[in-house]
């Protein structure tokens, strides 16, 4: 477990943007599951705004995350 999180910090300190970039994209997801119709399981992230959220605690942890490191 220590290896894992010593090579996922690793990585991290050398990609800093990483994160905020995953997160921008999951918010622009969610704005494409907004235009689309009203499917299923496609209306339901698109009511709840899932990737919406999901993509703005990536992008502010990724901020946290790449200052510490």
């Amino acid at each position: 477990m220590i290896e894992w999180l010593k090579k996922i910090s690793d990585y991290l300190a050398r990609n800093k943007g990483l994160p905020v970039v995953i997160g921008v994209g999951l918010v622009l997801l969610n704005f494409f599951f907004q235009l689309l119709p009203a499917w299923p399981v496609i209306g339901w992230l698109a009511e709840v705004n899932f990737f919406l959220h999901l993509g703005i605690i990536v992008g502010l942890l990724g901020i946290l995350i790449g200052d510490a490191l």
